[in-house]
């Protein structure tokens, strides 16, 4: 390997740093299915990790609409949607998911990152803007820095920020606001109201991000803009597979025009591999069952709020989140770090968080739940997390005496 390349690897220490301080939480091996208990090595582990928000991850029924469509294919399409790629069965998902988030038409991309890469990166041109929520997700990041547009960051939902930033922008240029529904690491939900009636008074589109919100608000957990009911002042919506709809893959839905002129410009969807046909079926047993079970939605909320009553109580800063994603602040990385490994010993598997994902005074603990979560769980989960806590501080305290 060249040497100034060899340098700069040779100089990543981050990693290593944690490694041997015996605090690295990352790459953990699951050898089980995602489910509210999972297994690690030999051990069981409580699930508060996890993005599969509606625990249909293992659901029968999607696990043999996988094996159907398999022996139906194959185990995938050998080629990109473009050429040869595309199946009966991607053209009913996307028909499915049209009417799901009552838009004229969508189209499937092999995961959600791709979606933002593909569609934020092809639809401004260089005098065009971007403006973008600066907590919004490294896959519209990326996207935008894919685009030829210019790209503005507001403050995380700051509408007077945002009013700012728009009021300075040409009248006549082409701007698009794009921003998560719910935040994926503080659980808080976007400023839909607010971001519409902006839009409308400077003349920009509107690109909703609902990862962490299909499945979880709206009409049937439809997403965001149903759940403010601003469906038709939203331009396009776009979601992804992995986390409510228990499988891999995304979606963006809009105007069947403007999907027409995506599916033609977007190069993360014309130059990949389409999705595989057992992702696909996964996808949609899960929305059947999402509108055969509604219920499951109903008790996602009761345990979430339940969960916040508890860590509430218990003293735990967790911030404004109003969503099954719930972060409990710790503001040191170290500590986050520590607790975390502390957590999975006495068996609860949570996500550390910590800088650059989010700023270094605000790093915290992801602690998610699933609709398939008991309330016994839940209660387990939180006295572990004050034990943890308490151990943690006593850990440290030594360290510095």
């Amino acid at each position: 390997m060249r040497k100034k390349l060899q340098e700069r690897i040779s100089s990543f220490k981050d990693a290593n740093i944690i490694k041997e301080k015996g605090l690295y939480p990352y790459f953990r091996s699951i050898n089980s299915a995602q489910d509210t208990e999972v297994m690690i090595g030999n051990k069981k582990v409580l699930m508060f990790g996890s993005n599969s928000y509606l625990g249909l991850t293992n659901h029968p029924k999607i696990k043999e609409a996988a094996k159907s469509a398999i022996d139906k294919y194959g185990t995938g399409c050998a080629g990109s949607r473009f050429l040869n790629g595309t199946l009966d069965i991607h053209l009913q998902l996307e028909d499915k998911l049209a009417k799901y988030v009552n838009k004229e038409a969508a189209v499937l991309f092999s995961t959600g990152f791709q979606v933002n890469l593909g569609v934020i990166s092809c639809l401004l041109d260089r005098n065009d803007y971007l403006i973008l929520d600066e907590y919004d997700h490294a896959s519209i990041i990326d996207g935008s820095r894919l685009s030829f547009a210019r790209v503005i960051k507001y403050a995380h939902n700051d509408m007077g920020d945002l009013r700012n930033k728009l009021s300075r922008l040409p009248q006549d240029a082409a701007k698009l606001i794009v921003a998560d529904g719910i935040f994926s690491m503080e659980g808080d939900l976007v400023k839909l109201p607010e971001i519409v009636e902006l839009a409308d008074e400077f003349g920009a589109n509107i690109m909703m991000d609902d990862a962490h919100s299909l499945g979880i608000i709206g009409f049937n957990g439809s997403g965001t803009a149903s759940h403010f009911d601003l469906t038709d002042s939203v331009d396009l919506i776009m979601g992804t597979f992995s986390k409510s709809l228990a499988s891999l893959g995304g979606f963006i839905a809009g105007n069947a025009a403007t999907i027409e002129f995506i599916k033609h410009r977007a190069r993360s969807l014309m130059f990949s591999a389409s999705m595989t046909p057992s992702a696909v079926a996964s996808v949609i047993a899960a929305l059947d069952i999402i509108e055969a079970e509604p219920e499951r939605i109903d008790k996602l909320w009761q345990n979430t709020n339940y969960a916040k009553s508890l860590l509430s109580v218990s003293g735990f800063d967790i911030g404004i989140s109003n969503s099954p994603i719930i972060p409990v602040y710790i503001r040191d990385n170290d500590k986050t770090f520590l607790i975390t490994n502390i957590l999975q010993e006495n068996g609860i598997f949570v996500n550390p968080v910590v800088s650059p994902a989010v700023p270094s005074d605000a790093s915290l603990i992801r602690f998610s739940l699933m609709a398939t979560h008991t309330f016994e769980q839940i209660e387990t989960a939180v006295k572990k997390l004050s034990e943890a806590f308490a151990q943690a501080g006593k850990m440290l305290q030594k360290v510095n005496q």
